[in-house]
């Protein structure tokens, strides 16, 4: 997040909302905005005419006063479920982006700006005047992040979080959080479903979840991998983020019946030490292949270069064998692209023979 103006400014705010907001020692003094009623998470009656929403949303209650026009989803996961339900022309901007878009919405993807790769400032969420923000995480819209959710909602401009980053999730201690609830695919089939009921898309949103529900079973059918183990690598070379239990990587492995081998941490991506990973050595590495630049050894390239270099690593199994998954930061997420994740360790599986 960038940081705060210091001296009297006007801030742009969404169109529905649109007011001055006079930064004075510190305290944000806003006033009146005559238009602004139904369009945040006020109460507020919504104008005639329009279809509010109200979601419980992470223990908050959000209420939309009408389908967004100008909305931004400041990461990819919630980037990519709104592109896929056909809603480029109603958004203003996307960020934090950890892969190339998703196939099939390339173009879609293109017509969107791109505020920023990686976390953009408050301020430049707010140069598009947007109605309505999505977030796939909740360190984007917390402390630290672009900006915390009351500050948009203080402006008019409703937030949405998705529920898989919070629901079952400890997110209060450091690192990425912890499951108190294994995650599964109800609940990014929620998040498809709620966020097509902002826009007034239902139906869209329910045919999406039919192709998401179809295409897991058919990579999962016929697979009882019982006696495989499997190890989910994300990012960073010298303290390496492994799946734990309960996450995305943990809806790939129950999906086809595997083993992770760190599934006694509820962590999300404990860092775990390379000696203790060959311990475990596991029958296929899943590896994050991805375009970001924030860590070390991004990309599968350089992570499989690591592992077949390192005296720690090179005499693993999974190693020796070349038995490795290619997946992106986004099937690795709580994502709509986990799906890819369950069809890619699948044939990965069906091709090493380990499939049972």
């Amino acid at each position: 997040m960038g940081p705060d103006v210091e001296e009297a400014a006007t801030v742009h705010l969404p169109r529905p909302a649109r007011c001055s907001v006079l930064l004075l020692t510190g305290a944000l003094l806003l006033t009146a905005c005559g238009s602004g009623a139904g369009s945040g998470s006020s109460g507020k009656p919504a104008p005639a005419g329009a279809r509010a929403v109200t979601l419980d949303n992470c223990g908050q209650e959000v209420t939309v006063g009408a389908p967004p026009k100008r909305a931004v989803s400041l990461n990819q996961g919630t980037t990519e479920i709104l592109l896929s339900l056909g809603l480029a022309d109603r958004m203003v901007g996307t960020a934090t982006w950890t892969d190339p878009v998703m196939k099939g919405l390339e173009r879609a993807a293109a017509k969107v700006p791109r505020l920023a790769d990686d976390q953009p400032s408050f301020e430049r969420v707010l140069d598009v005047e947007p109605d309505f923000v999505a977030s796939s995480f909740a360190s984007t819209l917390g402390k630290g992040g672009v900006a915390p959710r009351d500050r948009f909602e203080e402006l008019g401009v409703p937030t949405y979080l998705s529920p898989a980053d919070c629901e079952g999730k400890d997110n209060s201690g450091d690192g990425d959080g912890s499951r108190t609830k294994p995650l599964t695919m109800d609940t990014v089939h929620r998040e498809v479903r709620e966020l097509a009921r902002v826009f007034g898309v239902e139906e869209r949103g329910e045919r999406l979840v039919a192709r998401l529900g179809s295409r897991v079973a058919e990579a999962a059918s016929g697979i009882r991998a019982g006696d495989t183990t499997v190890l989910y690598w994300f990012a960073n070379q010298e303290s390496p983020y492994m799946a734990g239990c309960c996450g995305a990587p943990g809806v790939i492995t129950n999906a086809l019946g595997a083993k992770n081998v760190f599934d006694d941490t509820t962590q999300e991506w404990p860092q775990i030490n390379w000696e203790t990973v060959a311990d475990r050595d596991p029958d296929v590495l899943v590896i994050g292949d991805l375009t970001r630049r924030s860590q070390t050894a991004e990309s599968a390239e350089k992570k499989i270069a690591f592992l077949e270099s390192n005296p720690a690593t090179r005499n693993m199994e999974a190693v020796r064998e070349k038995r490795y998954v290619l997946l992106s930061g986004q099937a690795m997420n709580p994502t709509i692209r986990t799906v890819e994740g369950v069809e890619k360790v699948a044939a990965a599986l069906r091709e090493y023979g380990l499939a049972g």
